[in-house]
């Protein structure tokens, strides 16, 4: 009876092994496979960070949830006031609106050189998806995005952007823009819609420049190696993260996204989902798995001991 069972035991064990380690490698590269948050560190509480030569906004009617800098410019360029922002108002020396203004010059210069590693970070993430450089209308999952051309379009009447987290919060989209053109330009009207646990506080945007028409709802941070441009009435859920130029607003809604379930919005998440398996997915299917295996041997097992 035992060289009667040995075989079949063996093959069934045989395949119950091969099959979860290949549930586990096939999972592990999808879980990897995503990309990360990007970690803006110092910068991350900044609704708006700009370079040189100010901040501006006509009429002062924007509302800004968040803190704002200015460097190397001077406190004076930053024409926001003090009612406008919840949040502190940071400067390099001691100007700027008043009473709100903070004189931190340090803390302005380690935001910025956050800004650029976060900046050169983005520039180094692969692989890259080529999409269409009209983006109204599409969906895309989490992933790393270059451009067709040497800009990123939302057109309003191309319908609206939506971003699919796939049932993970922890889903990263990232836009990256080659140089040589506005990098972004948001038409008026249109939209970024997240949907299926998709944060704010994953979408990041990589660019020269950007421009965000009237009445857009956008959604992500901006990182910018010159200016970014808002016009009149725009709502961002985002970060306004200038390197170098400046920042224009009128009128426009400014929200630092925070990621559910986290205490500040530069953690790292947890693995993104890639459509197949992620996170504890892959160890629970691989528990399901040795679980029927086991069942069929022990089935297998009785059923011949009663043949025999």
């Amino acid at each position: 009876m035992q060289k009667t069972l040995s075989k079949p035991i063996s093959l069934i064990v045989l395949f119950a092994i091969l099959t979860i380690f290949t549930v586990l490698v096939i999972g592990s590269r999808s879980v990897h496979a995503a990309p990360t948050t990007v970690n803006l560190r110092t910068a991350s509480p900044f609704a708006i960070l700009s370079g040189t030569p100010n901040i501006t906004d006509a009429g002062n009617a924007s509302v800004i949830t968040g803190n704002v800098g200015l460097s190397p410019a001077t406190g004076a360029g930053n024409e926001l006031t003090c009612s406008q922002v919840t949040g502190i108002i940071y400067s390099v020396d001691a100007t700027g609106p008043l009473p709100c203004r903070v004189t931190n010059g340090p803390l302005l210069l380690t935001a910025k050189n956050n800004l650029t590693t976060a900046y050169n970070d983005v520039a180094g993430r692969t692989p890259l998806t080529t999409v269409p450089t009209e983006l109204g209308g599409t969906t895309l999952v989490a992933g790393v995005y270059d451009s067709a051309s040497t800009t990123f379009g939302i057109t309003a009447g191309a319908g609206a952007l939506v971003l699919d987290g796939q049932n993970d919060p922890s889903s990263v989209f990232i836009f990256q823009a080659p140089f040589g053109g506005t990098g972004l330009n948001v038409n008026s009207g249109s939209t970024v819609t997240l949907t299926n646990g998709a944060q704010a506080c994953n979408v990041f945007w990589r660019v020269d420049t950007a421009a965000i028409d009237t009445t857009a709802d956008f959604v992500g941070t901006i990182l910018a190696l010159n200016s970014i441009t808002v016009a009149n009435g725009a709502t961002i859920e985002g970060r306004l993260l200038a390197r170098n130029g400046n920042v224009t607003l009128i009128n426009d809604t400014i929200t630092v996204p925070i990621c559910a379930g986290n205490d500040t919005a530069d953690e790292t998440p947890g693995l993104p989902n890639t459509g197949f398996m992620s996170g504890n997915y892959v160890l629970w299917g691989a528990i399901s798995i040795l679980l029927v295996t086991s069942g069929l041997l022990v089935a297998f097992i009785a059923y011949k001991k009663r043949t025999i």
